[in-house]
């Protein structure tokens, strides 16, 4: 903590405490997520298939499919389990340190698991302990923001660990695909950046001691609290959880199908598939990385989160909807600019915005990690939709539900009270 800090841990800090950007817990964040991240997306994307193919053969869609549901209920549960866990830790290290650290160091040989297993029902349960142990470094580091930043800077903060989340998305994919024919090594790799990634932020944010902090005493009442869905003074959280749904929803119902959009739907060759898709996500790498930098400061500067984040839903909504007007393949890299600069710059922006709408400070790493389920929520809602219209419809009609779930998320998002 910073000097301008209490001496005695509170939990939060408020604007007259802290002077000046945060620019360490930034930095901490920068690194911690990019080592969780990185490595879930080169294992889940690049890895994982492919170790599930050679174990499942032509059932590989079907085990594939077992998989990512298996770890979308796991990770529900843990990051409210661990998130909970967290805030009612009281130790000389702190809340959030020690459980991003255990996290890491029990992800790291979960995932060494999942590269030894020699069968399809041990390669499930690899890959759902993996997925509890990474939840208990997710929902903590979110906290931080919370714990560490002054309402006034949150905006570059959130900015700093969005940064963080897109460079590990594009490049824990780059980092699998170079060891896609020699899978061993990088499961090993990829384990080794999860082993270091908590430590090497604790150590850099160096959290004060919570043991000062009131204690709670185990009782029904707390029970609830702590491990349970908001239930009191929750209305703007709920507005918040349900908007970034649907924008997330937004975004997946469209780069789900994005190979089959380019074949089916625009008639390109594999090689012209490949060429588009290869231009699509450097675009939207782009675009990403360059609104995280940019948003997240502008919305300190105009002191506003709910104003960049409708903006963000526009461009998104703007960006799908221009597709349906014509098959051109260069209409998907017009997607890729509009629709990639507004999810950048909401991924800049949108983690301010969840803290400022937490129902408490006591709670605030498990309702966090409530609030990031809506991002896996929405990654299977999204193309579950898109699916179901386009066996309706055709492609023409995936466009369309893109940008209206945008734009309901959007509106959701207006109807909040409580921020600015």
């Amino acid at each position: 903590m910073s000097t301008a800090e209490p001496a005695v841990w509170t939990g939060t800090v408020s604007d007259e405490q802290q002077a000046k950007v945060p620019w360490v817990v930034g930095v901490a964040l920068v690194l911690g997520v990019f080592l969780w991240m990185g490595p879930y997306m080169g294992v889940n994307v690049v890895l994982l298939p492919a170790k599930t193919a050679l174990l499942a053969g032509d059932a590989k869609a079907s085990v594939v499919a077992v998989l990512s549901t298996s770890a979308m209920i796991v990770a529900a549960i843990a990051n409210i389990i661990f998130g909970a866990l967290s805030d009612l830790t009281r130790s000389r290290f702190g809340r959030r340190s020690p459980w991003i650290v255990g996290g890491s160091i029990l992800a790291a040989a979960a995932m060494m698991f999942v590269s030894w297993a020699p069968t399809v029902p041990l390669l499930i349960v690899g890959w759902c302990v993996y997925q509890c142990f990474l939840n208990a470094i997710v929902a903590p580091l979110i906290a931080v923001i919370t714990d560490r930043t002054a309402p006034k800077f949150r905006g570059t903060i959130s900015a700093m660990y969005a940064l963080g989340y897109s460079v590990g998305i594009y490049g824990g994919q780059m980092i699998g695909a170079r060891f896609l024919t020699d899978q061993s090594v990088g499961f090993t790799v990829l384990a080794v950046l999860t082993l270091i990634g908590g430590p090497l932020a604790a150590l850099i944010m160096r959290e004060g001691s919570s043991l000062a902090m009131p204690k709670k005493s185990f009782t029904a009442r707390m029970f609830w609290e702590h491990f349970s869905f908001p239930t009191r003074h929750c209305r703007d959280y709920y507005l918040a959880l349900f908007g970034k749904f649907l924008i997330v929803a937004a975004k997946f119902s469209i780069s789900g199908f994005q190979l089959y959009i380019l074949t089916d739907y625009m008639m390109q060759s594999a090689d012209g598939a490949k060429h588009y898709v290869s231009v699509i996500s450097m675009c939207m790498m782009v675009t990403a990385i360059a609104m995280t930098v940019i948003a997240g400061p502008i919305s300190d500067r105009i002191g506003s989160r709910k104003i960049p984040v409708i903006a963000c839903s526009l461009l998104v909504a703007v960006g799908s909807i221009v597709p349906f007007f014509s098959n051109d393949p260069k209409m998907m890299i017009v997607y890729a600019l509009v629709a990639g600069t507004g999810m950048g710059a909401y991924n800049a922006v949108d983690q301010a915005l969840n803290v400022e709408v937490l129902p408490s400070k006591d709670t605030a790493a498990k309702d966090l990690g409530i609030l990031n389920l809506a991002n896996t929520g929405g990654q299977v809602l999204g193309p579950v939709l898109a699916a179901t219209l386009i066996n309706m419809f055709g492609y023409h009609a995936l466009f369309p539900l893109a940008a209206v779930c945008s734009l309901l998320g959007a509106l959701l998002i207006v109807f909040i009270k409580s921020v600015k």
